[in-house]
């Protein structure tokens, strides 16, 4: 008896499995595909994989749902197709799948590859394969792909005899929005329908290219998006866009669409809840209670990583940088970097910033950011928030290189551009950089003084005696051209540093009365009412009642090198090839210069020059040993 009933109960498990591959299908797990119910594709996927694992139509599938923005288990689509192949080498199918896995680890070449081998085992016939290769390129989310070759293909597949599936011209409408073609988009999107006038993905496709045109096309977006929920009150995703789309404009509207979305999506959707319900408090400011729910779905199993996402944001909107770190610590260590994106990077380095000692990391997370934004605005508006951090912080050499980056990725750097990187170097005494970032200031804007101005300021902290004479150049041009820019803003004052350097230049270095006088009258005619020129005149006319210097005196050396000192003390050595010459001022600072190079030592820091005065090599101040003298 007891057998009897152990038999009966294997052919009724027999019976129910081969009820369930007859009623689960290729086209049920493709159906749940199209309306991105992905764990439902899965499942039935899997269970027809697991009892045919040569079934290659289903394992392309499987592959598929794998493949998806939202899932991207590329790792994993790519063993079971590898897998699949190895018993069926010439599955035209499974090599576009190979293709698409390729063309997402951006190996162009090797997904060109399989493609072609794809449509010359099918002899360009199958639709089923052209479409699978246009889909892999037709993506207008992704900046992998190849619009044109997906057109081509997509536009083959439509060609054959007897093709019926609106998934062909809808992927064509997707290639072309690749394209920026909105028209030929919408007529694909429109052929779609013709098909099946029950296909809501097409006229959801035509509402998100009115959509991508702005708030003036918001009825027609919203007249597509009303078509596709008239035709399938089940197709959940345009219930997601809408309740995205609203998210920042109009959150009860938004909560209205998230409850449709949920709805649609059944027990697909158990693991979103709670992460959308949550983003939601978010969106209404609700930051505490965003917060209060993420950690209860957390602590009631909810393994959804997104929620420690939620809770990072919103803490740090609280201004709790101490949970909002630690908050994005999990979140970065759970996510797949694949699905982390721009906006998340860049906030996890504003508040990595916070902290002392992170500044290395929120580096690497902004430089991520940015090679993700395929845009120039983009690109800025992510590497500005870190550049203003470092400036605020008065860490000037890392706020410049951050600055120096916004000028890189811009076409054309404007005035603001340069003068960040520029004088954050200034002020971090990096002056070799400031003067390459000053000296493309003077380039573009050669008739304004402030390009001189900063790299004259520049040369004379490099040498302060200006052996080059690259400090006196750059004032003496922005003195020659003090009329024509002196009443414009800010130019008198940058006129006026320059008057006073040149002064004290011909007065200290070159004991030029005549010259230093010279340069005093124009202060005073260029402001009669400031009285610092005045003064300065009358403390150089004295110049001329001191007792005459003593002459500079010149001997030869044992060596044969020919020896000047100076009134002022300067000891001034040229060898017997005049090849070298070597110059000791009294405060003990060393100028070196030969063969065309430069080598200035003052205060243990060493400066080397080339034969343009720009520098080779800096080495910094040596720090003072303890109980050394200031």
């Amino acid at each position: 008896m007891m057998n009897k009933i152990k038999a009966g109960v294997f052919i009724l498990v027999a019976m129910l499995a081969a009820n369930f591959l007859k009623a689960q299908t290729i086209e049920d797990g493709k159906k749940f595909l199209y309306y991105e119910r992905y764990k439902s594709a899965t499942s039935v996927l899997q269970q027809l994989v697991t009892a045919n694992p040569n079934n290659v139509e289903a394992v392309y599938w499987l592959g598929q749902a794998k493949l998806r923005p939202e899932v991207k288990d590329i790792a994993g689509a790519k063993e079971l197709y590898r897998k699949t192949l190895e018993a069926n080498s010439n599955s035209a199918l499974l090599l576009a799948g190979m293709g698409h896995v390729e063309l997402l680890e951006g190996k162009t070449q090797d997904a060109r590859n399989h493609f072609e081998t794809a449509i010359s085992l099918s002899k360009g016939k199958d639709v089923a394969v052209l479409n699978a290769i246009g889909f892999a390129n037709a993506d207008f989310d992704s900046k992998l792909g190849d619009a044109a070759y997906a057109v081509e293909k997509l536009k083959q597949a439509a060609a054959i005899k007897g093709m019926k599936d609106p998934d062909v011209y809808t992927n064509l409408g997707d290639a072309y929005r690749k394209f920026a073609d909105g028209g030929n988009a919408l007529l694909s999107y429109q052929a779609a329908l013709g098909l099946d006038p029950k296909y809501a993905r097409a006229p959801y496709r035509i509402g998100r290219i009115y959509q991508t045109q702005g708030a003036s096309q918001a009825d027609i977006m919203m007249q597509y998006y009303n078509q596709a929920i008239a035709l399938d009150a089940n197709y959940a995703p345009v219930f997601y866009t809408l309740f995205q789309y609203n998210y920042d404009i109009n959150v009860p509207k938004s909560a209205e669409y998230l409850d449709k979305y949920l709805a649609a999506m059944g027990s697909d959707a158990a693991d979103q809840a709670c992460y959308l319900q949550s983003s939601l408090l978010y969106a209404q400011g609700l930051f505490q209670q965003a917060i209060n729910k993420a950690q209860g779905c957390i602590s009631a199993g909810d393994a959804n990583v997104r929620l420690y996402g939620v809770i990072a944001l919103a803490a740090n909107r609280l201004g709790d940088s101490v949970l909002a770190k630690s908050s994005f610590e999990t979140y970065f260590a759970k996510q797949k970097p694949e699905l982390i994106g721009a906006g998340e990077q860049t906030l996890y380095a504003q508040v990595l910033l916070k902290f002392p000692g992170n500044e290395a990391l929120a580096g690497q997370y902004i430089d991520q950011a940015v090679a993700k934004d395929s845009t120039e605005a983009g690109k800025v508006a992510l590497l500005k928030p870190i550049a203003v951090a470092f400036e605020g912080k008065k860490q000037y050499k890392d706020a410049a290189d951050w600055y120096a980056k916004i000028i890189a990725v811009k076409k054309a750097p404007s005035k603001t551009d340069l003068y960040n990187a520029g004088y954050n170097y200034y002020r971090a005494n990096e002056y070799q950089k400031s003067i390459d970032i000053f000296n493309t200031y003077i380039n573009q804007y050669p008739t304004e003084s402030f390009g001189y101005y900063l790299n004259g300021k520049n040369y004379s902290k490099l040498d302060s005696l200006d052996v080059s004479g690259n400090a006196l150049r750059n004032y003496t041009a922005i003195i020659n051209m003090s009329d024509v820019i002196k009443d414009k803003p800010g130019e008198k004052d940058r006129i006026k540093g320059s008057l006073q350097y040149l002064i004290e230049y011909y007065a200290n270095v070159k004991a030029s009365k005549d010259s230093a006088l010279f340069y005093t009258d124009k202060g005073i005619v260029l402001d009669p009412a400031d009285s610092n020129f005045v003064n300065i005149r009358e403390q150089i006319n004295r110049m001329g009642n001191r007792p005459p210097a003593r002459p500079a005196q010149t001997t030869v050396n044992s060596k044969g090198e020919k020896v000047t000192i100076a009134p002022d003390g300067t000891i001034t050595t040229v060898s017997r090839d005049g090849k070298t010459t070597n110059i000791v001022s009294p405060k003990g600072k060393v100028t070196t210069i030969k063969d065309g190079i430069t080598t200035i030592i003052e205060n243990g820091k060493v400066t080397t020059l080339d034969k343009n005065g720009k520098v080779i090599s800096t080495t910094p101040t040596p720090p003072k040993t303890p109980g050394s003298r200031k």
